[in-house]
C-alpha cells in the first residue's frame, strides 16, 4: 500500500494524552493545520490500522475524540469518521437566525 494523505482532528480534553499524540505525529512528520488539526501521509488502512496504531501511542479515555478525513482508494470518494468519539454540539449551533414568516407591516 502507497502512502496517502489524511487529516487528523484531535480533542483530547483537558488532561488528555496530547504528549503521546504529539510523538506519534511528529514521527509521521505531520503538519500543522491550525487548531488540533494535522495532515500527514500514512501508509496504512485508514481507519482500521490507524485507530489500532494511535491506541498504542496515546492514552484513550471517555474524553478523547479523533477524526480523520481521508480518501477512500476503492470509490476514490472522501471520507470522514470519528475513530474515537463522537459528535458534540457544535459551538455555532443557535447563532443563525431562523427564517420565521417574514411579513410586511401596513399601516
Amino acid at each position: 500500500m502507497t502512502a496517502r494523505t489524511i487529516w487528523i482532528s484531535y480533542d483530547l480534553g483537558v488532561r488528555g494524552d496530547y504528549e503521546g499524540l504529539y510523538v506519534w505525529l511528529d514521527a509521521h512528520e505531520a503538519q500543522e493545520c491550525g487548531d488540533s488539526v494535522a495532515v500527514l501521509k500514512y501508509d496504512g488502512a485508514v481507519p482500521e490500522k490507524l485507530k489500532a496504531e494511535l491506541k498504542k501511542a496515546v492514552a484513550i479515555d471517555k474524553r478523547t475524540r479523533i477524526y480523520v478525513i481521508y480518501r477512500e482508494p476503492a470509490t476514490d470518494m472522501n471520507k470522514g469518521k470519528f475513530i474515537f468519539g463522537g459528535r458534540r454540539a457544535a459551538a455555532w449551533t443557535g447563532f443563525a437566525q431562523a427564517d420565521a414568516s417574514v411579513t410586511d407591516d401596513e399601516s
